[in-house]
């Protein structure tokens, strides 16, 4: 594994990082959530990803993860991890389970880390802005969370390239920085390529990058489900990327992570996996993460 430095912060990320968005839940098989941690950690996979909201059902992402925690990683094994975990998202009925008030951080940072187990996160991230809510007033909540010795860091997830910068100038204005930024970020989902990167390298806050939600497995190369009509045109490009990847020697996905992982801006690529080989086929994307022009000429041609 290689670790990269987040942002201009002492802390160092593994290239690779596990979220545990899906394949946790209560509805999944607890063991084969444990195995894939295990495999995870193994590997030099440090970083672990959570969300209140992460399950089905929600919670209970949390709640296995600290089960897991509990059994296994124990004593200092707790110091080797990087857990981090957001609230932002509708979580409970009524008006304060949702958006960024402080009322909502602060009340989900607490059954977050009840449901870990855990004594502090090392990064709390507000979810998403809040259109609603001034930005001081989410902002004051993460630095909160921090000087209450609830998390480690702050960072901010969703935020466009003005919105990022108006939470990073809050945030430094209070004395707690923004340690990073987490967004969608793949060949098909570029809405952040334009001004954002400037913006977050501009004030030394780091980059997590969530990859394409399985668009680009293989078992996709047969054709994915249609998405507003617009299936057949989607597979049609799956097929010309995956002859790029089978030159290089790779996998389509394995290609998608090394895509995102040339870039030096992005500190980490986050993947999550249903099974030990699969996260297998991910890591092996490390072996490879040089591109000639004329690859990525291709591939731009591909997505133009």
């Amino acid at each position: 594994m290689q670790y990269n430095r987040c942002g201009k912060s002492g802390v160092l990320l593994p290239a690779i990082s596990l979220s545990l968005s899906h394949n946790f839940g209560t509805i999944d098989i607890f063991e084969d959530g444990r195995k894939i941690i295990h495999h995870a950690f193994d590997n030099g996979i440090t970083h672990f990803d959570l969300a209140n909201t992460y399950g089905p059902a929600t919670g209970s992402a949390e709640e296995n993860f600290g089960r897991i925690l509990k059994q296994d990683f124990t004593g200092n094994l707790r110091d080797e991890l990087l857990i981090s975990t957001k609230a932002g998202y509708a979580m409970w009925e009524g008006p304060y389970g949702n958006w960024g008030s402080r009322k909502h951080l602060m009340t989900s940072c607490h059954h977050s880390l009840k449901r870990m187990g855990l004594e502090y996160v090392d990064i709390f991230y507000s979810h998403r802005p809040d259109p609603e809510t001034p930005v001081e007033e989410t902002m004051m909540a993460l630095d909160h969370i921090v000087r209450s010795g609830k998390a480690l860091y702050a960072g901010i997830c969703n935020y466009d390239a003005e919105q990022a910068k108006q939470a990073i100038n809050v945030l430094k204005s209070l004395g707690t920085p923004c340690l990073i930024h987490q967004s969608e970020y793949s060949m098909f989902m570029r809405w952040n390529e334009t001004h954002l990167p400037e913006v977050l390298e501009t004030n030394g806050v780091g980059r997590i990058a969530s990859s394409s939600k399985g668009l680009l497995a293989h078992k996709n190369l047969k054709g994915i489900p249609a998405v507003a009509g617009n299936a057949k045109p989607t597979n049609f490009y799956i097929k010309k990327l995956n002859e790029i990847a089978r030159k290089r020697n790779q996998s389509l996905a394995q290609m998608s992570l090394a895509w995102l992982l040339k870039d030096k801006k992005i500190t980490s690529a986050l993947i999550n996996v249903n099974s030990k080989e699969q996260l297998n086929d991910n890591l092996s994307a490390l072996n490879n993460l040089q591109f000639a022009e004329e690859e990525l000429e291709a591939i731009e041609k591909v997505l133009d």
